[in-house]
């Protein structure tokens, strides 16, 4: 799937906490109905099947409860996208990422073949389906996730290039696959936030720290023979450069990838660097650019949101815009897109008792137009305003609520863009307030059953609050939409 990822490190983020946040978007001409909801151990099965690659794994006994953001239709596996367990680790998968045909020659992915001429069929390898669901019940650290997954992907293989991210209050590590069974995998730098859009992005790696002592690195265990028997490392003075050795420059990735990290550094770095003109430090077409900085201020949940939701707002390249060169107006991919399906950003708060330290964030549909909403992500079931999405279209779910906003402002840009920005505001600012204060009720209960109830009670509360601001921009841009319509007429009946 097409996707965008923002890492934040704790000394980056405004209050020591981890970030990590993804948008999980659909192919092209595609849009797939998300929900929000706790997985709990007996739903969890001991053999696990994928839907799309058939391959059987043996599952570990004694899972734990997680959040997830899965399909809300049956047919193609779960897709469990992001959540966080009770363990407080939390996880996103998968980043869609290129890889080179050295890299592909060398290590093919494992593909599922169906049984033909008599032959059984042959199982395929693990990937966006079922990565989630095979390692989060299971890990007890971010740490801990990579080294799982590794395990799995040197088994069983991927049929897919992917990036991964974990996290837990004290790291941040992210994981590129190489090939069908090889991968490396990287601490975040504390002080630093990542930015990955759909390519292999790591551009710098210690692979002696990798095989040796794995302080701030980690990969398959062969593979520095992998590299040096297929001649992948292209650097001429052999410091690794995976994005070299691993990744793809395509003319493709200008226009689909390069760009969504051109604009979320510029964001993020906007004095650091020159990122217009025609001196410019990076272009929207730069293969060089940092997958990582250090910011300019401390990084927000708003500020991810928003470089999350991104049409390349104050840029030439804004198809909303209206002056400048129409010929350069929606040239590159947007961040925040038509068919992006969910957001889930998840915070690791580390000034809050372990209980009640993750909070979920959640946005659904395309993140131009859609609110984020923060959730307690220690409960047993989330509310149903976010867990009861059908395929069936309905107001009475926000999936579904949040889709025809988007597709309603996108028409009307000009009348309701100010309408999407109050709810945005509105939504928001009520959730840090709801959030703000059960934090404290919690800290003042003693009793655990109370304190958990007040957890799924807060959520309750958020939901309700998010079903009526949500029910109230619909019926605006609705009005919006509506007096464009072409057969209106300025004469009344009276």
């Amino acid at each position: 799937m097409a996707c965008t990822t923002i890492l934040v490190g704790k000394k980056a983020s405004y209050d020591g906490s981890t970030m990590i946040a993804r948008n999980d978007d659909s192919a092209s001409g595609y849009f797939t109905a998300k929900k929000f909801v706790t997985l709990r151990p007996g739903e969890q099965p001991a053999t696990y099947k994928s839907v799309l690659s058939h391959v059987t794994i043996e599952l570990p006994q004694n899972p734990m409860r997680f959040t997830a953001v899965p399909n809300a239709v049956d047919g193609e596996g779960i897709w469990a996208a992001s959540g966080v367990n009770e363990a407080n680790v939390g996880m996103t998968a998968t980043e869609t990422i290129t890889s080179n045909a050295r890299v592909l020659g060398a290590d093919p992915l494992v593909e599922y073949c169906p049984a033909q001429e008599g032959q059984p069929e042959t199982a395929g390898g693990i990937g966006e389906e079922d990565i989630v669901s095979l390692v989060l019940p299971y890990v007890h650290s971010a740490r801990e996730g990579v080294q799982r997954l590794g395990g799995l992907l040197e088994k069983y293989g991927t049929y897919e290039s992917n990036g991964i991210a974990f996290q837990d209050v004290n790291e941040i590590w992210w994981l590129e696959t190489v090939g069908g069974h090889h991968w490396i995998a990287r601490k975040v730098p504390d002080d630093v936030y990542v930015v990955m859009p759909n390519q292999l992005g790591l551009d710098r790696f210690d692979l002696e720290d990798a095989l040796a002592e794995k302080k701030s690195h980690m990969c398959s265990a062969d593979l520095r023979e992998f590299i040096e028997e297929n001649h992948l490392d292209l650097s001429l003075n052999g410091d690794l450069n995976p994005r070299d050795a691993f990744g793809s420059h395509d003319d493709a990735d200008h226009v689909y990838n390069t760009p969504r990290a051109w604009f979320m550094l510029r964001y993020f770095n906007p004095r650091t660097k020159v990122w217009d003109g025609p001196d410019a430090d990076f272009t929207p077409r730069s293969d060089d650019l940092p997958w990582c900085m250090v910011p300019e201020k401390k990084i927000t949940p708003e500020d991810v949101k928003y470089a999350l939701s991104s049409h390349y707002q104050g840029t030439p390249y804004d198809p909303y815009e209206g002056h400048g060169d129409p010929a350069m107006k929606g040239i590159f991919r947007p961040i925040g897109i038509n068919r992006n399906d969910c957001m889930a950003l998840i915070q690791m708060r580390p000034d809050v008792p372990e209980e009640f330290r993750a909070v979920e964030w959640i946005a659904f549909a395309s993140n131009a137009f859609n609110v984020q909403v923060p959730f307690y992500a220690n409960v047993s079931v989330t509310p149903d305003y976010l867990a009861n999405t059908a395929k069936e279209v309905s107001t009475d779910n926000f999936y579904w609520s949040s889709r025809m906003i988007a597709a309603m402002a996108d028409a009307s840009y000009g009348k309701s863009v100010f309408h999407i920005e109050r709810y945005q505001l509105a939504v928001q600012s009520k959730g840090h307030a709801l959030i703000n204060q059960y934090d404290e009720k919690l800290r003042r209960e003693a009793d655990l059953a109370k304190r958990a109830a007040l957890r799924e009670q807060a959520n309750q509360e958020i939901a309700d609050m998010l079903k009526k601001e949500t029910a109230e921009t619909l019926d605006k841009v609705l009005i919006e939409l509506s007096s464009q319509m072409k057969n209106a007429y300025s004469r009344s009946d009276a």
